[in-house]
């Protein structure tokens, strides 16, 4: 892992450099607006911790305007009123711009986030347009039922009572830096077609995808104020999610913050689903393909630079195969290519900001303090941007740090186990349960363990298994409620019982 040449942003799309050329506004309305209160602030590209362009800094003032604006939209139209095959045209055209403009999102992602920007328009973007398209299919197909009550104290009496199933409104939705794009249209897509409006709110750290999307929005053809966009930092976050005009928040972050986004949440007793941490364990049995459960295990822990909330950060393996499995996957952990996202040849780029980049070294330090071997890696990478090289730690204990919390970098923490003694209560002592692995031959065992697990997703011989039809969540401090297939469409309607006496 040797430092290489940052290639240079000439090879920038014409459209990227325009759209990064001036200070960036947020959408309110329709209205593409300054902060009311004139304050900006920098988003920086982790490559190089260069300066990529200035952006809007919203306030509470911004927040209750977009949340007027979506308020407006929904109670008086058009997008209440507006008939279901509408708002499917509107939600799918949004995937197939989506799909058109796949490389200027891809690189503007690589620049925001860090990420590669071929994996960015390969995954993050393709996936994305899946996620309209998918549910843009919904807005036809979300229905009520009829149901045969017996209404046993009203003798003689005959009824017609049934369910409808309906928009919850006004929907806050913010969303974290690791996967800009994709996390805003996990949410926006099933809540627009539920017939909601909503107010996204990006991270600081990566707004511009989130801006990019709104002109997707308005050339897409939605009415003004159905999709509202306020950049800023934590403070908006939280007026947001306390405004007493909003009907729902959906959150994707920490657990930290996902707890204060409840206590902000009480006033009206919002609704809120949350998507916060986690700490996954990937469990490799002695008969697993050694093979393919190393390079399963290493995409585990590196996908994403480790900044990921399902990373199998945790990784236990059969004490038979312990030395030899771990040191297979330092290994491939030490060839892996660190470069910027815009060199095409990156398989692991630099971490989101400074701040980010502080965490996770004072955590490669607490653990080599603690007594951590490390088989590969344990330091920053290089000598400019945010990079940490991928960190195999082997002498572990579970009261360790770099065991128990959550690091959101390239770091993997091995444990072996035994299996006569079982995997399962060491992989279930977590806070978190959003995530598992399971690497077997023996269909039983794996069948059984992920019956065992306590975690939201568990993918056998494989990981990050997604889907869109598959509903995703995770147990215990991992968070409320599924996104993704059938189960999102709950998160964004409330159910009406109308029960006639005839």
């Amino acid at each position: 892992m040797t430092a290489t040449i940052e290639p240079s942003q000439a090879e920038l799309l014409p459209s990227v450099r325009n759209f990064l050329s001036g200070t960036k506004r947020f959408l309110v309305g329709g209205q593409w607006v300054e902060s009311a209160s004139g304050a900006t602030f920098e988003t920086i590209d982790p490559a190089n911790g260069q300066v990529l362009t200035t952006v809007a800094r919203g306030g509470a003032e911004d927040v209750d305007r977009a949340v007027r604006a979506a308020r407006t939209a929904f109670d008086e139209g058009p997008w209440s009123t507006m008939k279901p095959n509408e708002r499917e045209r509107l939600i799918w055209r949004v995937g197939d711009i989506l799909s058109e403009r796949a490389e200027e999102f891809g690189q503007l992602e690589a620049l925001d986030n860090g990420k590669s920007a071929g994996i960015a328009s390969a995954v993050d973007v393709a996936w994305s347009a899946d996620i309209f398209r998918y549910f843009a299919g919904w807005a036809t197909k979300i229905e009520g039922s009829t149901v045969n009550v017996s209404m046993p104290f009203v003798p003689g009496g005959q009824f017609h009572a049934y369910t409808l199933r309906e928009p919850v409104g006004v929907c806050g939705l913010i969303v974290p830096w690791n996967f800009p794009l994709l996390m805003a249209a996990f949410k926006l897509a099933p809540a627009l077609a539920a017939g909601n409006t909503v107010i996204l709110k990006p991270a600081e750290q990566t707004p511009l995808t989130a801006l990019l999307l709104g002109e997707v929005f308005e050339e897409a053809g939605f009415p003004p104020g159905v999709v509202n966009i306020v950049t800023g930092y934590g403070d908006a976050g939280a007026a947001l999610s306390a405004h007493d005009h909003v009907d729902k928040i959906a959150f994707t972050g920490s657990t930290e913050v996902g707890k204060k986004i409840v206590d902000a949440a009480r006033g009206n007793l919002k609704k809120v689903s949350l998507e916060l941490g986690g700490k996954s364990a990937n469990v490799v049995f002695a008969d697993a393909d050694f093979d393919a459960a190393v390079t399963g295990s290493l995409n585990a822990w590196l996908f994403n630079h480790g900044q990921c909330c399902v990373a199998g950060t945790r990784m236990f393996v059969e004490d038979s195969i312990f030395d030899d499995f771990t040191a297979a996957v330092a290994e491939a952990a030490s060839q892996v290519k660190i470069g910027p996202g815009l060199d095409p040849t990156t398989q692991l780029g630099p971490l989101v900001s400074q701040e980010q980049f502080d965490k996770v070294t004072g955590y490669l330090a607490a653990g080599l303090a603690d007594g951590a071997r490390a088989l590969t890696g344990g330091k920053r990478w290089g000598d400019t941007g945010f990079y940490v090289e991928p960190t195999v730690f082997v002498d572990v204990k579970p009261e360790f740090s770099i065991v128990e919390e959550e690091i959101f970098g390239p770091v993997v923490a091995a444990l072996p186990f035994n299996a006569e003694e079982g995997v399962a209560k060491a992989a279930n002592s977590s806070i978190y349960g959003l995530a598992a692995g399971i690497w077997t031959k023996d269909l039983s065992k794996a069948h059984l363990t992920a019956r065992q697990l306590k975690a939201g997703s568990v993918w056998i011989n494989q990981y990050n298994g997604f889907d869109t039809a598959m509903p995703f969540g995770g147990y215990k401090q991992s968070g409320w409620g599924r996104e993704l297939g059938a189960t999102a469409i709950d998160l964004y309607t409330q159910t009406k019982a109308v029960n006639i006496a005839l």
